[in-house]
């Protein structure tokens, strides 16, 4: 499995490569901001023309997860779609997509800023889930321990040998981790802006995402 293992609240997680977060004993898979619609919610809102392959695109790679993974429940943590317009004009074929992906699986949405009421689809609709130790919840709580969350699309600058280059990453330290937006356009926050800085502990981690997933010290 392309992933790197870390512990939290005395559970061990995988952060996979693809920006997923894999809970193998309770063989739960965690996405975040997902932001199906995108590119015609930007449209819709007089922005640019995007090739209109980002929604397709975030479901192949979500399939090939629970392909890999057999997990039998998803958490979407909040932000699954780029808006309400987005879920209500969702495309049929894409509908039945995620109906394919939801068959026989437990399947939860938890509400983002985004899309703060329930889509018209199947699965349980909550603003937080406990599963203890764990709470997972869309934005992160001061304060608050075992929590995963997303919301922040945290990214890190690395230099490699060749050039410096922006990675989605997940951020962890002991009292929570921070899941990359998982949906293809989304963009993100560097690690080093103060809303991360102030929300993450001095010795915080960052875990890159792509092929090879690497832990480093979290920039600042």
């Amino acid at each position: 499995m392309n992933g790197l293992d870390f512990s939290l609240a005395g559970t061990t997680l995988t952060a996979l490569g693809s920006g997923a977060l894999w809970w193998a004993e309770q063989q739960i898979l965690v996405v975040s901001d997902l932001h199906l619609g995108k590119t015609k919610r930007i449209l819709r809102r007089g922005g640019p023309s995007f090739p209109p392959y980002e929604t397709r695109d975030t479901l192949i790679r979500l399939e090939n997860d629970l392909r890999m993974t057999n997990a039998g429940t998803v958490i979407c943590l909040g932000d699954s779609f780029d808006d309400v317009e987005a879920a209500r004009t969702l495309p049929e074929a894409d509908r039945l997509w995620i109906s394919r992906l939801q068959a026989g699986r437990r399947w939860v949405w938890i509400e983002g800023n985004h899309d703060p009421g329930p889509v018209d689809l199947g699965g349980t609709h909550l603003a937080e889930l406990p599963r203890p130790p764990l709470t997972f919840r869309h934005i992160a709580q001061p304060g608050k321990s075992g929590e995963i969350s997303g919301h922040y699309h945290p990214k890190v600058r690395v230099q490699t040998r060749l050039r410096a280059i922006t990675r989605p990453a997940f951020l962890v330290d002991s009292d929570r981790v921070i899941l990359p937006a998982f949906g293809t356009y989304t963009g993100g926050l560097r690690s080093s802006d103060d809303a991360l800085t102030a929300i993450m502990r001095s010795d915080a981690k960052a875990i890159i995402t792509g092929q090879t997933p690497r832990i480093i010290p979290m920039p600042r």
